[in-house]
């Protein structure tokens, strides 16, 4: 077995080991995984964070000792807070990092950091709080960053901000937590998933106080939400079927 790291600040993870394929997700700087398989130009791998999988290209991520995967894999959490910051190399040479990138691997690139460092769980009222730094973010289809961000990207970061760990996807993210029964049940910080006509959850968004939700549809918005589903204030329609609430924290 193989072992990598993303060294860079965004890279694209592709749905096939191709520039033109679908981007599926995005590695942010300090996230490592497993490499499953590697060609001359392309590798598949499984992130240690999710277990998600998909196609890097070799000349974005740098091959680490087992041994350094497992140390990444004991570590306390560590992560960027700034919305955008900077790691610098030996040279001086800037490298721009997003907010959530792993700083655990700081010393592994022999990189310097002087930003604002989260490395403690943060409580569940801080969710809510964390989800505003994505407000207004585009709508990107496998994005993580306030540059572009997709639903479950949106969810998944705003937890990892606060020290929880949830799957990639949408409907992978259902499976997690406890359901609840009512929206009344919810608190603010807790998951809402819509499925779309054929009943495949599609959709998830963070509950917030007296009945709204913070979501990426065209961009993280917030928007009323009732029994039914979302409600867009802009458009006056419902846009998304409620399935269920799922309690995380």
């Amino acid at each position: 077995m193989q072992y990598g790291i993303c060294n860079l600040g965004i890279v694209p993870i592709r749905l096939e080991p191709t520039d033109t394929s679908e981007m599926v997700t995005q590695a942010l700087y300090g996230d490592y995984f497993k490499v499953l398989e590697q060609r001359k130009q392309w590798s598949r791998i499984r992130f240690a964070f999710d277990k998600y999988e998909g196609w890097i290209d070799n000349k974005q991520y740098l091959e680490i000792e087992e041994s350094n995967y497992n140390n990444l894999d004991k570590s306390d959490i560590n992560l960027s807070k700034d919305l955008i910051e900077f790691v610098s190399d030996t040279s001086n040479n800037l490298y721009p990092i997003p907010v959530g990138s792993d700083l655990n691997s700081l010393a592994l690139f022999n990189h310097n950091f002087d930003g604002t460092a989260l490395t403690s769980k943060s409580t569940k009222e801080n969710i809510i709080k964390s989800s505003f730094l994505f407000l207004n973010a585009p709508y990107l289809w496998g994005g993580k960053t306030p540059f572009g961000i997709d639903c479950s990207g949106f969810t998944q970061m705003v937890y990892k901000l606060n020290g929880y760990k949830l799957s990639r996807d949408a409907s992978e993210q259902a499976t997690q937590g406890e359901a609840l029964s009512f929206i009344e049940e919810s608190e603010p910080g807790d998951l809402a998933f819509f499925d779309n006509a054929e009943g495949n959850i599609t959709h998830v968004g963070i509950i917030m106080e007296d009945n709204y939700i913070i979501h990426a549809h065209g961009k993280v918005r917030i928007d009323r939400l009732d029994h039914s589903g979302i409600y867009n204030i802009d458009k006056n329609i419902h846009t998304h079927k409620l399935r269920v609430i799922k309690k995380i924290v």
